[in-house]
């Protein structure tokens, strides 16, 4: 049977991880395409609205490696990226082939469906939408997960990105229903259609520094790291880093 081909829109890297629990680490990225949300604020919707269709590459996972091992030589960090990837169960056959050459392996979801190689990422992160995104919960679903990883003993976060009062309280109740979890809360960025760095900063140093203020003065947040959007800091709204 012929390898089933993964749907990549972007391998790109080495760059810092700009979101999560791994904030900051060097890593190369694959994006892939499809999603079965629509966010409002999404900053990858090329990924699913029809605008990077023409950017959809086909590859088996022996081509991902080769291309992420062409633009970034020995690597030892990898995240998959989306949309969402956990649409993809032929995924599992790369994160295999990733750790078999030494690499760990990131990702996020929103955690609306399960994936079997779920079990094999090092660096797992379900990130549950809130309000402003227009979509409601999964709760189910996303209970069925987190679920399977405790009882598999498999590590995992969470990740809210927050962008009003509305999100901080969905932020709270998802915090309060799986306490165990690390979590983490993120500012949203509500301008991606700023493509300049030096324009866009001032706003997401403002969002930052409410949601710093705002969660310290919450009792309902006691184990919670705040985080911004590191690589809009860096490069604005810019594909490809």
């Amino acid at each position: 049977m012929s390898e089933r081909r993964i749907p990549v829109i972007e391998i790109f890297g080495p760059t810092v991880q700009g979101e999560g629990r791994v904030i900051g680490r060097k890593t190369m990225f694959v994006r892939t395409s499809g999603c079965d949300y629509r966010c409002a604020w999404c900053d990858s919707a090329f990924t699913w609205d029809g605008t990077g269709k023409d950017d959809i590459r086909l590859l088996t996972a022996g081509e991902v490696i080769g291309e992420l091992t062409e633009k970034g030589g020995e690597f030892a960090h990898v995240t998959l990226s989306g949309g969402n990837p956990a649409l993809l169960p032929q995924l599992g056959e790369l994160i295999d082939r990733l750790h078999a050459q030494g690499a760990e392996v990131a990702l996020e979801t929103q955690g609306s469906k399960w994936q079997e190689w779920f079990r094999s990422v090092d660096e797992l992160t379900l990130s549950p939408k809130p309000p402003s995104s227009g979509m409601e919960t999964d709760w189910a679903a996303l209970d069925g997960i987190v679920g399977k990883l405790e009882n598999a003993g498999r590590s995992f976060s969470l990740k809210v990105v927050v962008f009003d009062e509305a999100d901080l309280d969905y932020a709270a109740a998802v915090h309060a229903r799986y306490a165990s979890a690390p979590f983490y809360l993120q500012a949203g960025n509500g301008r991606l259609g700023e493509t300049e760095p030096a324009r866009l900063l001032p706003y997401l140093l403002e969002r930052y520094e409410w949601l710093i203020g705002t969660v310290m003065a919450d009792a309902r947040f006691r184990k919670v790291h705040v985080l911004p959007q590191l690589h809009t800091w860096v490069w604005g709204n810019k594909k490809g880093v």
